[in-house]
C-alpha cells in the first residue's frame, strides 16, 4: 500500500463525523448539566481530618463555574461540622449527609467519618516541612538558598527531610525549638513575628500552620518514622473548568498515601499560572482568575509532586455551527484542531494556494526552494490528489534525506569542536543511513543507547565521546529522546517538576559502567577513535548520602545493584517502551514544530507536567497513531502534511487574529539559516565555498570534507565557519536544547541583507542566474516571470508584472543589468521570500 493510499478513515466519513460535532446551532454541545459537590466523595481520615467543599456547575466531567453556596448543612453534626466557609470537619465516627443550598438548586453528598479517636500526630514530612514550603521558608531566596540565612539553612523546598530535621533540631545548639514551651520556640517566634525577622510575617499566630508547629514541637519534634506512608498521587479539582472572561474559580488539591489515606493539602499547594495573559491565580489560596480567551492551566506543587487544573476560555465572538461544519476534514488531525476551535470559538483560514501550497511542502520537506519547471508543472495539474502525490514523491527524495539528517544533527550535537574529523563524519554517516532507511524511531534511539565498539566503525557511539560523564550522558538522553530537562535535580529536588535528586543520581548510575578504551587527545590530534564498551563494575556516588543510588530510568523499577549486565539495554526497553509517557510524544512535537512553526509544547524539548501542551487532544492522537505505525516518522510527517490544518492559508481572519497557538491559520516564521543561505545560492546560481571550520579557542581549520557546491544542509559539521549562518542564528550545536537555535531578527541581519554580500555580491556576478536570464528572456514581462517563480514560487500578478515592466522599460540599455539585479534584491529582501509562509 502507497503512503497516499494508507489513510486512517475515509474522507466522507470524517465529514460525517465532524458535521455531527457541530449540530448544535451555538457551536457549543449541549451535554447534561448538574451540580455536584467536590470533592466527590469524602473521607475524614483521623482527629485532625479536614476537608474544603465547593459546588460547580457541571457538563460530564468539565466544570462550568463554581456555584456560590448560600447554607453548607450537615445532617449529623454530631458526626461532621461544616462550617459557612464550607469546611468540613470529622467530630465522631460515622456517615454524614452534607447538603448545600444555591440559587440553582440544593445538592447533597454522603461524608464519612473514621478514626477521630486515634491520636494523629503531625508528621515532619506530610505536615511540617509542607508549612515551610508554602510560607517559603524553605525557597531560593530565603533559607533555601545555597548558603541559607542567618545561619539557618534548609533544602530547597524540602528536598532533603533528614537534614532539613537535623538542621532544626540539631543545629544552634538546639535553640531553634523549645519542647516544654514551644510557643518560644525560635522556629514560631521568628516566622510571626514575635522576634525580629529580615524575612517578614510569614505565620499567623493561632492559624492550624501554627498549631501544627507548636503541637510538633510539644510532641519532641520527631522525625518521620522510616515506615510512614508515602504520597502516592495528587488530585487537583476541578481538573479542567470551561470559563469565561472574569470569572473565579477556587481550586482545591488532595493527596492520597500509600495507606488509603486521602488528605486536603490545598492550603500547603503552591499555585501558578502557566499563562496569565489567560489565567491567574493566587498562590496563597488558589483562586483562579479569568483574563482573556485561550487554553490556559495552573500548575499545582506540593511534596515534589505536579498536577495541573487546565481551563478553557472561549473567545468572545460567535462561531456559527454551519462555518465550522463547512470546513474541510482531512483526518483525526483536523477533526481533533476543529473541536478545540468551536470551543475556543474559532475560525479557521481557508485553504493554502497551490503556489503557496508548493513553496511551503518543499521547504518543509527537502529543505529548498522549488524550480520553476516543478511549480509550473504543479500549478497545471488538474490531478485531484496532486498535492498527495507531492507529499509521496518528496519524501521519497534524496534532498529529503540531506535536509533531515542535517535536522538530526542538530539533537545528535555533530560538531568537530567535540568530535575529530573522522569521527565526526563516521557519526553523521550513521544518522543520515537511520534517514535514509527511514529507520523507526525506537530502533534508532535503541542504537544509541546500546551502542558498543569502535567509534570509527559504529558511529552512534561518538554520542558518549560528546558526553563522557555519567550525569551528563543521563542530561542529554533525558533531553534529546524524553524532552526532559533534569539538570536542576543534580543538586536538589526540581523546582518545577516531580524529578528528586536521588531520581536523578539513580538515573545517571545506568551509565556509571560506560567506558572506553583511547579516550583521550585534545581537539587538534588523533582520529578520533575510541572503543565503546560497558563495564561490569562500577557505580555514580550521590553526593549527598555518599552511596550509590540504585540503577533506574526515570518512574520505573530500580535494577539490582549487582547485575553484571549493561544497565544501559534495561533503559533502553523503559525509554521506547509505547507506555513510556514521554518518549513518542517528544519526537511528535519535535516534527510538528519542525512542520507548522510551533510545536504542541514549546519550547520543544521542554515535556514537564507543568508546560502543559496547547492540545493535549491532538499530541495524544499523534503519538498514538506514531506507536500504530510503529515509529515510522515518515508516516507521521504524511499524516501532518496531508492534513488541512497543515495545509491553511497564513492568511489571517478577523475571528483568528489575536490567537497564535491553536493552528487557525499556517504561522509564518523565517527561514531557518541555512536553508535561507540556500535559497540565496540556489535564485542566484552562485555556490557558496566552505573551507574552513573553527575551533574551540577561536582558531580556523581548513577542511576538504565539503566541494564548491555543497550546500548549507549538507554540511554535517555545525563548526563550519559561515558569517552568514552564525548571523542567522545556526544550531551552535554545544548542548542538547532547541534553545542553541535562534530564529529572532536582528538589526545585523537587516543590514547584511540590505548592504552586505550575501546577496548583492552574488546578483552582481557575471555567471549570476539574474545575468543568464537577462540575456535569454523573450521578453522583459518573461523576465520577470522567471524572476518571481525563482524567487517566490509563484506567477507575477497582472499588476506586478505592469510595475516591473515600466521601470525596466525606462531604464537605459546599459544599466539595465543593475535594474535587473535590483528586481531580484528587491524580491528576495521580502518577507515572502524571507518567511516560510
Amino acid at each position: 500500500m502507497s503512503m497516499t493510499q494508507s489513510r486512517t478513515k475515509p474522507v466522507h466519513a470524517l465529514l460525517l463525523m465532524i458535521a455531527a460535532l457541530f449540530a448544535w446551532s451555538d457551536g457549543t454541545a449541549h451535554a447534561q448539566e448538574s451540580l455536584q459537590i467536590l470533592p466527590r466523595e469524602i473521607a475524614l481520615r483521623g482527629a485532625n481530618a479536614s476537608q474544603r467543599l465547593m459546588v460547580v456547575q457541571m457538563q460530564d466531567t468539565i466544570a462550568r463555574g463554581e456555584v456560590l453556596v448560600q447554607e453548607w448543612i450537615s445532617e449529623d453534626s454530631e458526626v461532621a461540622r461544616i462550617d459557612e466557609h464550607g469546611i468540613l470537619h470529622g467530630r465522631a465516627d460515622g456517615k454524614a449527609v452534607i447538603r448545600a443550598l444555591t440559587s440553582k438548586g440544593e445538592v447533597s453528598i454522603l461524608a464519612t467519618v473514621s478514626g477521630h479517636e486515634r491520636s494523629q500526630p503531625w508528621s515532619f514530612e506530610q505536615h511540617v516541612l509542607p508549612v515551610f514550603s508554602k510560607a517559603g521558608c524553605n525557597q531560593g531566596a530565603c533559607h533555601g538558598a545555597l548558603a541559607g540565612k542567618g545561619g539557618f539553612r534548609l533544602s530547597l523546598r524540602g528536598y532533603d527531610p533528614d537534614q532539613d530535621h537535623q538542621s532544626i533540631t540539631r543545629e544552634a545548639l538546639g535553640r531553634r525549638i523549645e519542647s516544654v514551651a514551644p510557643e518560644r520556640s525560635l522556629l514560631v517566634t521568628k516566622p510571626t513575628m514575635a522576634l525580629r525577622h529580615k524575612g517578614g510575617k510569614r505565620l499567623n499566630p493561632g492559624s492550624r500552620d501554627y498549631r501544627i508547629l507548636v503541637d510538633w514541637i510539644a510532641k519532641g519534634a520527631p522525625a518521620s518514622p522510616p515506615d510512614e506512608p508515602t504520597l502516592s498521587d495528587l488530585e487537583v479539582m476541578p481538573s479542567h473548568s470551561i470559563l469565561t472572561q472574569g470569572d473565579q474559580q477556587r481550586l482545591l488539591v488532595r493527596a492520597t498515601y500509600s495507606d488509603g489515606r486521602v488528605e486536603d493539602v490545598t492550603q500547603w499547594a503552591r499555585f501558578s499560572s502557566v499563562d496569565e495573559t489567560i489565567a491567574r491565580v493566587n498562590d496563597r489560596t488558589g483562586l483562579m482568575e479569568v483574563h482573556g480567551p485561550g487554553e490556559g492551566a495552573v500548575s499545582v506543587w506540593f511534596s515534589s509532586q505536579v498536577v495541573i487544573a487546565h481551563v478553557t476560555v472561549p473567545y468572545p465572538q460567535h462561531i456559527s455551527a454551519p462555518e465550522l461544519a463547512r470546513q474541510p476534514v482531512r483526518n483525526f488531525i483536523d477533526q481533533i484542531n476543529l473541536e478545540q476551535l468551536r470551543k475556543l470559538h474559532l475560525l479557521p483560514s481557508p485553504r493554502s494556494s497551490d503556489s503557496e501550497f508548493i513553496r511551503r511542502v518543499y521547504l518543509d520537506t527537502i529543505g529548498r526552494l522549488p524550480e520553476p519547471h516543478e511549480t509550473l508543472d504543479f500549478l497545471a495539474s488538474t490531478a485531484p490528489n496532486k498535492r498527495d502525490q507531492l507529499i509521496d514523491r518528496l519524501l521519497a527524495t534524496e534532498a529529503f534525506v540531506d535536509y533531515w539528517a542535517y535536522r538530526w544533527s542538530d539533537v545528535f550535537l555533530v560538531n568537530s569542536r567535540l568530535l575529530r574529523p573522522k569521527a565526526i563524519k563516521a557519526y553523521y554517516s550513521w544518522i543520515r543511513e537511520n534517514v535514509r532507511h527511514n529507520t523507526p524511531w525506537d530502533d534508532w534511539v535503541r542504537q544509541v543507547l546500546t551502542v558498543q565498539g569502535d567509534s570509527l566503525e559504529q558511529g552512534a557511539s561518538n554520542f558518549y565521546a560528546l558526553h563522557q560523564a555519567p550525569e551528563t550522558m543521563a542530561e542529554n538522553v533525558s533531553q534529546a529522546f524524553l524532552g526532559l530537562s533534569i539538570n536542576c535535580a543534580k543538586c536538589h529536588n526540581h523546582p518545577l517538576e516531580k524529578w528528586t535528586n536521588n531520581q536523578y543520581y539513580s538515573f545517571a548510575n545506568l551509565f556509571a559502567r560506560v567506558r572506553a578504551k583511547g579516550w583521550g587527545g585534545d581537539a587538534r590530534s588523533g582520529d578520533g577513535r575510541r572503543t565503546l564498551y560497558a563495564a561490569k563494575s562500577g557505580e555514580l556516588i550521590q553526593p549527598r548520602s555518599g552511596k550509590p543510588q540504585a540503577p533506574a530510568p526515570l518512574d520505573a523499577d530500580p535494577l539490582r545493584m549487582d547485575d553484571p549486565s549493561d544497565r544501559r539495554t534495561h533503559l533502553a526497553d523503559w525509554i521506547t517502551s509505547p507506555d513510556n509517557p514521554y518518549f513518542t510524544r517528544s519526537v511528535v512535537n519535535r516534527i510538528w514544530a519542525a512542520l507548522l512553526g510551533t510545536g504542541l509544547i514549546e519550547p520543544v524539548d521542554d515535556l514537564r507536567v507543568s508546560n502543559p501542551a496547547s492540545s493535549e487532544a491532538l499530541l495524544s492522537a499523534l503519538s498514538d497513531y506514531l506507536i500504530q505505525k510503529e515509529h515510522d516518522l515518515k508516516s507521521l510527517m504524511q499524516v501532518i502534511l496531508q492534513s488541512e490544518t497543515y495545509q491553511r492559508s497564513s492568511r489571517i481572519l478577523p475571528q483568528n487574529k489575536t490567537e497564535s497557538r491553536y493552528y487557525t491559520r499556517y504561522y509564518p516564521r523565517r527561514l531557518m539559516a541555512e536553508v535561507l543561505q540556500d535559497a540565496i545560492a540556489s535564485v542566484t546560481d552562485v555556490a557558496d565555498d566552505y573551507e574552513q571550520t573553527s575551533l574551540t579557542d577561536g582558531s580556523l581549520e581548513k577542511t576538504d570534507f565539503y566541494p564548491k557546491g555543497t550546500r548549507a544542509i549538507e554540511l554535517f559539521d555545525s563548526a563550519v565557519a559561515s558569517y552568514f549562518l552564525k548571523t542567522f542564528g545556526r544550531n551552535e550545536r554545544a548542548i542538547t536544547c532547541a534553545c542553541e537555535r535562534s530564529n529572532q531578527p536582528s538589526m545585523v541581519q537587516v543590514l547584511h541583507l540590505s548592504n552586505g554580500g550575501a546577496i548583492n555580491d552574488k546578483l552582481h556576478q557575471s555567471q549570476s542566474r539574474v545575468q543568464k536570464l537577462l540575456r535569454h528572456a523573450a521578453s522583459d514581462e518573461d523576465f520577470i516571470t522567471q524572476a518571481y517563480l525563482w524567487c517566490l514560487s509563484r506567477q507575477p500578478s497582472h499588476h506586478e508584472i505592469k510595475a516591473h515592466s515600466t521601470l525596466l522599460k525606462a531604464t537605459a540599455p546599459e544599466e539595465k543589468h543593475l535594474a535587473a539585479a535590483d528586481l531580484f534584491w528587491a524580491l528576495m529582501t521580502s518577507r515572502e521570500f524571507l518567511f516560510q509562509h
